[in-house]
Formats: C-alpha cells, sequence, structure tokens
C-alpha cells in the first residue's frame, strides 16, 4: 500500500521542500500529484533532520502548497535493462520515444552505476583503429579508454565522432564490432537527425541506443540523460560481453545545467559560477568506463565538449581532461583551412596509448616513427613563429625543409576527409613524411629503423604523382 504525504513546505523553481519525513534516503525516487491529478517524478537531493528537498523532473506549475501529495518511493532511480534496448530511441529519463512501444525489461539497475572494485579492473592495451591518422598514429585510442574531443563552436566534432563511430574495429579481431550507446546533452534536432542519419548510412542503426535530451528539454533531465546511458552501457558491456562505444555530446551543456542547478539550490559556486563539486560529478561519469574481470566486453568513452571560447584552461576540459586518459584537440586554424579532420597534434595526448601499440599490438616502430613526427612538427611550429619575425626568406636550409614538412603534415596526413586508413597506411605515410626531411635531423629515430624505411627519393616521388597541387606548393 503507496502512502501519499499531504502538503509542501515550499516551492522553489524545480525544486519542493517537505517537513516532517522519516526514513527517506538520498537520491530516493519520489511521486508528486498535483491538483490536475498528473503524476510527476522528482528524487531526494538532500535532507536535513526530517527536512527533505526534492528535485523535480517535471516542472512543478499546477502544484501548490497545501493540495500536493507526495510518495517515497524507497527505491533508487532505475532503468529497465535487455538487449532490447538495441536499436530504440530513448527520452533523457530513459522512456521510448520511436514508437516502437514499451522495451522488453529483464531486469532493472540504479542509474547510479555500479561500484566496480579497482582491483577488478583489466588495465586498457586493446588498440581501436579508427582509421584516422591523426588518432591511430599520434594518440592512440584503446579499448576500455576515455579519450574526450575538446572543441569549440562551430568546429566539426559531431562530423569527427560520427566517423570514428563508423570506421571503429579492434585490430586484433576485425570481425568485432562495436554496439554504440549515444547520450545526447541539450543538442539541437538537426544534430540529433545527424547523428540518427550517421547511424543509418554506417550499417549501424539496430547496434545503437540513443537517449536524446534536446535543447528545449528541461535542464533537470540533461543532468540524468548520460546516467540513463552509462547504465545501459555498462549492462551491455559487462553483463552481455559487448564492445560499447559510449559518444556523449556536449558535456558542456550538461555541466551548465549543472551550474543552474546548482544555483537553484543556492550552493557557494566554485570557479566561474560552477559547483565545487564538478570535479567529482564528472567523475561519477567518465569512470564507469573500462574492462573488467569477468567479462569479455569493454566499454569506451568519447566525451565531446564544446569550450567555452576556445578556452582549455575552462573548468570543464580542465576537469575533464585530468580525469580522462588524453584528449584530442579541434583547432579552429586548421579547420578554417579546410582540413578534417582539424586536430590540433601537439595538444592532443592519449595516456594509453604506449601500452596499446608496438610490436603485436600495432607495429614494431609505432612508437619511434609517432616520437619523430610530433617532435618534427614541434619544430615546425618554432619556424613559423620565428619566421613571423624575420620573414621566411631569412630561413636556413633547414628551416625550410620543416616550413615543408609541415605543409604536407597538415593537408595530406591530418586532413583526410572521409578516407579510412589502416594502421599500416598510416605508418606507412608516415615515413614517407619523415623522409622529407635530411637524415641528420632525425634525433629520435634508430639507424636500423632508418635503414629500414628512410627513403628520400621514394617519399618525393610518391607525393609528387599523389598530391601535385601540395607538392608544387611546397
Amino acid at each position: 500500500m503507496s502512502i501519499y504525504i499531504k502538503g509542501l513546505a515550499q516551492i522553489s523553481g524545480p525544486l519542493i521542500a517537505l517537513e516532517n519525513i522519516e526514513n527517506a534516503h538520498y537520491d530516493e525516487l519520489v511521486e508528486v500529484v498535483g491538483n490536475d491529478n498528473a503524476l510527476r517524478y522528482g528524487r531526494v537531493i538532500e535532507m536535513l533532520d526530517d527536512k527533505v528537498l526534492v528535485q523535480m523532473f517535471d516542472k512543478t506549475e499546477g502544484l501548490n502548497l497545501r493540495e500536493t501529495k507526495t510518495h517515497f518511493t524507497g527505491k533508487p532511480i532505475e532503468l529497465g535493462v535487455s538487449e532490447a534496448l538495441l536499436g530504440r530511441t530513448f527520452n533523457g529519463l530513459g522512456q521510448p520515444i520511436d514508437g516502437l512501444g514499451e522495451v522488453w525489461v529483464e531486469k532493472t539497475v540504479d542509474i547510479n552505476g555500479r561500484v566496480i572494485n579497482p582491483v577488478a579492473r583489466i588495465y586498457p592495451k586493446d588498440f581501436i583503429n579508427t582509421g584516422i591518422s591523426s588518432i591511430d598514429g599520434l594518440n592512440t585510442l584503446i579499448r576500455g579508454q576515455k579519450l574526450p574531443i575538446f572543441s569549440g563552436s562551430g568546429l566539426p566534432h559531431n562530423q569527427l565522432a560520427a566517423q570514428i563511430i563508423k570506421q571503429a574495429k579492434i585490430l586484433k579481431d576485425k570481425d568485432s564490432s562495436f554496439a554504440i550507446v549515444f547520450a545526447a546533452m541539450g543538442i539541437k534536432n538537426d544534430v540529433a537527425d545527424f547523428f540518427k542519419k550517421a547511424f543509418e548510412e554506417a550499417g549501424v542503426m539496430n547496434h545503437v541506443s540513443m537517449f536524446l535530451n534536446l535543447a528545449k528539454d528541461p535542464i533537470i533531465e540533461r543532468i540524468l540523460t548520460p546516467r540513463f546511458a552509462l547504465s545501459a552501457a555498462e549492462y551491455l558491456a559487462f553483463e552481455k560481453n559487448h564492445h560499447i562505444l559510449v559518444v556523449m555530446s556536449d558535456m558542456t551543456a550538461y555541466c551548465e545545467a549543472l551550474r543552474e542547478f546548482s544555483s537553484s539550490k543556492e550552493e557557494i559556486p566554485g570557479r566561474k559560477g560552477y559547483p565545487g563539486y564538478l570535479y567529482s560529478d564528472l567523475s561519477s561519469l567518465y569512470e564507469r568506463a573500462g574492462c573488467v574481470e569477468g567479462s569479455s566486453g569493454s566499454l569506451t568513452q568519447i566525451p565531446i565538449l564544446t569550450m567555452p571560447n576556445d578556452d582549455i584552461s575552462h573548468p570543464i576540459p580542465d576537469s575533464t581532461g585530468y580525469i580522462t586518459e588524453g584528449q584530442i584537440v579541434l583547432d579552429r586554424n586548421l579547420h578554417q583551412q579546410g582540413v578534417f579532420p582539424p586536430i590540433a597534434v601537439l595538444p592532443s595526448l592519449s595516456r594509453l596509448m604506449k601500452d596499446g601499440i608496438g610490436k603485436g599490438l600495432t607495429r614494431s616502430d609505432h612508437q619511434d616513427v609517432a616520437s619523430q613526427l610530433f617532435a618534427s612538427y614541434a619544430k615546425v611550429m618554432d619556424v613559423r613563429n620565428l619566421a613571423a619575425v624575420i620573414g621566411a626568406d631569412e630561413l636556413s636550409a633547414q628551416d625550410k625543409f620543416y616550413l615543408d614538412f609541415g605543409r604536407y603534415f597538415e593537408f595530406i596526413f591530418v586532413n583526410q576527409a572521409n578516407e579510412d586508413r589502416n594502421i599500416e597506411e598510416t605508418l606507412d605515410l608516415s615515413w614517407r613524411l619523415i623522409s622529407l626531411l635530411p637524415e641528420y635531423a632525425l634525433d629520435r629515430l634508430d639507424t636500423s629503423l632508418k635503414v629500414q624505411y628512410y627513403d628520400p627519393e621514394g617519399a618525393k616521388s610518391y607525393f609528387k604523382s599523389h598530391y601535385p597541387e601540395i607538392y608544387k606548393g611546397a
């Protein structure tokens, strides 16, 4: 028998307060019925003695202090899960919105996630071939890793994520495929439609679960959307042994909702008005990725965030960078030059790369080649800065070699449009680029590797025949 408590102590925006409440629990699901007899839901977010604060998922219009009835369900917010989640579209509260009816449920799970014993975690080491050279060659994605995309307003982060989804495969098991869980937070309808179309074109729509919180939807729902999506992903990965790729866009919209919610509770703000618990809140989402003992599945995360004013030191990318194992940074200048994907190689990073490449994983020369490309491109940046001061005509012959190398690197290696390159093609192209530089400038490579792969004449011939326009401009 359900017992409803009549009356409220206070209504403030999306929050309602009750008094004289016993045995309430943090994050408990609450049912609320107003004068219109419509059933609304909320969750307990704060308790002090016998006072309880409830966050409503719906608008509080139609509620009043005297007549509103509240029922504490005694359980947390849960999601019904089964493999039938794949191929379906849900709103931000896990309710089907694709017109296909209710989902068959095998069990229910707490959306706040399962507690994973750190000892049970398996260290990620399986290379994921995304087909994108600037990621595979220099910032490798590993199965079970969380690798965010740091973007900016107007940059093609959604197109990059869609290309990764379309092309990703585990190198040592080329027949394996990913199931995808997509969590949209505060995005526009056209972005949601773009991802749907991308999934259909990739032929993976039947292996996708979409959780959509659009810009017009309540911000309170936005805070729960990634938790519903990750709960579905955990079940599919760790209990049904799927390889799950979770794409979450846009984490900035999520954090903005968190800031607005914190302000409504009159909490003391932290940096730029975000709550002081922003870091721990993001950790509760990102740390749900990984591989665990007892399951052959994995959960890989690609959170997407747009950096306000392209500021990488902003609290959102700053906190995200500390929690995750690296970042892929998009560059506005490369985008304006027509480079896609416009990945800024130098500030990008994959902290797990060293454990997923090399002999028996990708190729034995991978680490050395990546190190040399990084060092050479860093030199390109230095030479460009020097040229801006003294003029390109005053540069030394070696500096001019680096200017040519930088042009080839950006417009051939980084820029690849929709081309799907395997790791062998990426590494071979890397050696052709390296071969444009004088041998004495290659200080990151072992002599045996240079004997095997260094071929200046072959590189010039290749670029002249395959990229004549760029070759002439270099």
